[in-house]
């Protein structure tokens, strides 16, 4: 659905009723059966309704929604389009959803997550989203998963759709959470076709030719309602039922074509001039049809209900049917092909002539205009540039020859930082190389190029390059086009940073804030990076408000963060999964990781990749945690980006050690230390390796399971070196694990003296994951600091509240160790069964692995797992594992 201005692009979710092959107002078939089971499914989170276009699966929907609100279930509807691919645009409109539903806007704004609307929502609601089928971008998808997967008991969607969506149809089935309803469910009956061909019809037709109609058509209700306009013009029903034959497809082609040549010539006119627009207004229409007074034919076209669809919120604003549209596009290309360029360009021109330059490079392409496309893009597409419209972008670039686009220099280097943060900076890169650009004596062209070598260099990992090129780019500055100078700076200040000059970084950056122009593009990269440098020096609390205000720089919906660029966004989620809001950096995930993935940068791909499989991990969900490992593994293969294989085998090398696997932890250290890489790695300041890196894994390994008073000595120097360079995050990291050492090596008192210090500094910051992630062995020093702060009675209260928050967190473990107060046997044997499950979970496996392996369900697997937790006094799978260790149950 196309916004009605530029400037304006959120709006227009048609959130209100949506009339398809839709029955008249009065005598309607009701489809008792269908509703009831709509009402009967209050328990699914998913009724998906799947057809066919032409089935009737709108009007099933609408009259599904009538009998919920009926019962009292407050109800609101979208009908999505193409436009809704845009995930800050899907956003907006499902938030005016919301609001439909009772959400208040005061109450929505500044909420960081749709399922926390949702949730919050007063009443049982339900939500139908119709012409799902339009909806294909991954991002957009998972947050429709991600709202399903958090829907409250009493909310529910109601899903009309031509295919099936990719919503893990698989997991809401085996969970009960859905119902389909598919073609054969919508088909009409035989009394039923009887029953609507008598209403459409006015004159009886008799039983046998109901009887045949309704066996030609298999009750499909487009071919009825087809049939029914056919026959009501017709003094002989059985002459035309005789004759009418074909299939499904051919029958809404037939029959289509039968009810346009049965419109006057002006009204026929109409509606195939009409058919290449997406909305329909009488001044549009004008547009392509100069001498019909059009708006008094979409009056007519209203009156007569002729497949013409009002637009909710746009007055007097109307849409085609897609299916008659489609074939309205079809006729006219057979009947007036030289027609479609001419009809195109005049709707492009008035889209221009209105300001929305959107829709009117849209229909230039469509038309195969690409010259007027390109002039109308020469003006515009620098503008959408720096607002961060990055896949528009792309998908009018893509959509033009690419001999036409190598005509227009300047208009080919939009193209470069377009397909450089949709499609990844390899394929910039390479047409960067081969459109001879280079030799181009354009200072607008020249000063794009400037910029774009060292940002692409540094989202492909090639740091050392990047640096060299970007101070030459810098000595270069300024150039003619104030935008890619401040893209340069702060492509600069990151590099910089990475490479240990924090101080030049702040001027980069001081210099970005200050450049001429202002672009929302650069106002979120310069504040991304400020945040990384303010939480690489330990200022968790000022890093994750200007990973917020980077996100707000590109808002464009009213929700937040969840509609900010995905470079804000994966910063913000690691902000968010230090103060340990696991369920919402779960929902960022899933808005994120695809984009993070797509987008080429390697710190943004590991730091996804990482969190979801932690997040995973603590949740009990050890099979998902270890195949998102896998999967940035193979996302490493094959961008060969060597740095993601080896980051993911250093996590499940963490895993391992968590869940007291010495032996396999090692071996998968061992896998993942290839020395050049790691080499790279300690030679630069990277985000993702600032607390995980290779010597860390082997000084963490060796406190754990080696000799810790060993690994002292070497503690002291690294954080001796982390502080010299100002990475305090890293040096309250690696005092933890000192701290633990202590503990280890038998000097109690020296543990919990280093640890408070440490706590005291991580409290005034929020800093929680970076302790807790240490897992339970952490739990007992952290309990006996709490111990001695509370014995003192100056004691800080917000200390005292941080404490307490740990230990919630933790658990009544955490005063027991890492099992050092387990009982010396279990309090009740175990069974042969739940000993052979714990020997797996100690193994590393998932409960769907562990039901696969000894023929049972994932149930019981999980009471399998409650079992062994109550028998042995643990508080999760981890802390079992390290009890049954202790007592040598397992290996």
């Amino acid at each position: 659905m196309h916004p009605p201005s530029n400037n304006s692009p959120l709006t227009s979710a048609v959130l209100a009723t949506k009339l398809d092959m839709r029955l008249p107002s009065t005598g309607q078939i009701m489809r008792e059966a269908l509703c009831e089971q709509v009402a009967r499914a209050s328990s699914a989170k998913v009724v998906l309704v799947r057809a066919p276009a032409g089935f009737g699966k709108t009007t099933a929907m609408l009259q599904s929604r009538e009998r919920l609100e009926a019962a009292g279930i407050e109800t609101a509807w979208l009908t999505l389009d193409d436009a809704d691919n845009d995930r800050p645009r899907f956003l907006a409109c499902i938030g005016r959803a919301l609001e439909a539903l009772g959400a208040e806007p005061s109450q929505s704004e500044g909420k960081s997550d749709i399922a926390e609307v949702l949730a919050g929502l007063p009443s049982p609601f339900a939500l139908f989203l119709d012409d799902f089928e339009t909806l294909r971008e991954p991002t957009v998808l998972t947050l429709v998963r991600d709202m399903i997967a958090h829907l409250p008991r009493r909310g529910q969607l109601i899903i009309g759709t031509r295919s099936l969506p990719d919503i893990s149809l698989g997991r809401l089935r085996a969970k009960g959470d859905l119902v389909e309803i598919d073609s054969d469910h919508l088909r009409f009956s035989l009394e039923e076709t009887a029953q609507f061909l008598k209403l459409r019809c006015g004159e009886p037709i008799s039983a046998d030719g109901v009887g045949r109609l309704h066996r030609k058509t298999e009750g499909w209700v487009a071919a009825l309602w087809l049939v029914a306009m056919a026959l009501g013009r017709r003094s002989s029903h059985e002459q035309f039922i005789e004759r009418f034959s074909g299939t499904t497809g051919s029958i809404a082609e037939y029959l289509a074509d039968d009810v346009l040549n049965q419109q006057p010539s002006e009204i026929r006119r109409f509606l195939l001039r009409t058919s290449v627009l997406r909305h329909l207004n009488a001044s549009v229409c004008q547009a392509v049809n100069p001498h019909a007074d059009c708006a008094r034919i979409l009056s007519t076209l209203e009156s007569a209900n002729l497949f013409l669809t009002p637009v909710s919120g746009e007055a007097l604003t109307y849409r085609y049917h897609s299916l008659f549209a489609d074939f309205l596009r079809g006729q006219l290309a057979r009947e007036h092909p030289d027609d479609v360029a001419r009809l195109h360009l005049a709707a492009s021109g008035w889209y221009e002539s209105q300001g929305r330059p959107v829709p009117a490079i849209d229909h230039a392409i469509e038309g195969g205009d690409y010259n007027y496309a390109l002039t109308l893009l020469a003006e515009h597409a620098e503008p959408l540039l720096e607002q961060g419209r990055m896949r528009l972008l792309e998908r009018w670039f893509t959509a033009i020859p690419e001999k036409d686009m190598r005509a227009h220099p300047r208009i080919f280097v939009i193209w470069l930082w377009a397909s450089g943060f949709t499609i990844g900076p390899w394929v910039a890169m390479e047409r960067m190389e081969s459109s001879g650009l280079a030799s181009s004596d354009d200072p607008v062209v020249q000063a794009h190029l400037n910029a774009l070598p060292a940002v692409m260099l540094e989202m492909q990992d090639r740091g050392a390059e990047a640096y060299t090129v970007g101070h030459e780019g810098l000595a270069r500055l300024p150039t003619c086009r104030p935008f890619a100078d401040t893209v340069l700076v702060n492509a600069m200040a990151e590099i910089v940073l990475e490479h240990g000059e924090p101080q030049e970084a702040r001027r980069l950056l001081s210099a970005a804030r200050q450049a001429p122009g202002d672009s929302a593009f650069n106002r979120m990269f310069t504040d991304s990076v400020e945040g990384v440098l303010d939480l690489e020096e330990g200022r968790m609390r000022q890093a994750t408000a200007r990973f917020r205000m980077a996100l707000g720089a590109s808002e464009r919906a009213a929700y937040n963060p969840s509609n900010g660029n995905a470079w804000a966004g994966v910063l913000y989620t690691v902000a968010l999964y230090e103060a340990n809001e696991l369920d919402e950096v779960g929902h960022l995930l899933n808005v994120y990781l695809p984009v993070a993935t797509n987008l080429g940068s390697p710190d943004h791909a590991i730091l996804c990749h990482w969190l979801r499989s932690r997040v995973a991990f603590y949740q009990g969900d050890i099979d998902r945690a270890t195949q998102t490992l896998m999967e940035l593994e193979y996302l490493g293969h094959q961008r060969r980006l060597p740095r993601l294989v080896a980051s993911a085998r250093l996590e499940r090398a963490r895993l391992l050690l968590l869940q007291g696997n010495d032996r396999a932890s090692k071996e998968e250290m061992d896998r993942a230390d290839d020395p050049a890489i790691w080499q790279r790695v300690d030679e630069r300041h990277l985000l993702a390796h600032d607390l995980d890196y290779m010597a860390m894994a082997r000084l963490r390994w060796q406190v754990a399971f080696g000799d810790a008073g060993a690994a002292l000595p070497l503690l002291a120097d690294a954080i001796f070196q982390a502080a010299a360079g100002r990475r305090h995050r890293r040096v309250l990291k690696l005092r933890v694990l000192q701290s633990l050492a202590l503990e280890r090596a038998g000097e109690s008192t020296s543990a919990v003296s280093h640890m408070s210090d440490v706590l005291r500094q991580a409290s005034r910051e929020g800093f929680v994951r970076l302790l807790l992630d240490e897992g339970p062995a952490i739990g007992p020093v952290i309990y006996r600091c709490h111990l001695v702060e509370s014995a003192n009675p100056h004691a800080d209260p917000l200390m005292t509240g941080y404490l307490e928050q740990l230990l919630a967190v933790l658990g009544p473990a955490a005063a027991w160790g890492d099992a050092g107060r387990a009982p010396e046997s279990p309090i009740e044997p175990l069974t042969g069964k739940e000993m052979r499950v714990l020997q797996l979970l100690a193994e590393g496996y998932g409960n769907s692995a562990i039901g696969e392996k000894l023929f049972v369900s994932d149930s019981t697997v999980r009471t399998h797992l409650r079992n062994i937790n109550m028998k042995l006094n643990a508080q999760s799978r981890t802390h079992a594992v390290a009890i049954a260790r202790r007592l040598g149950l397992t290996r």
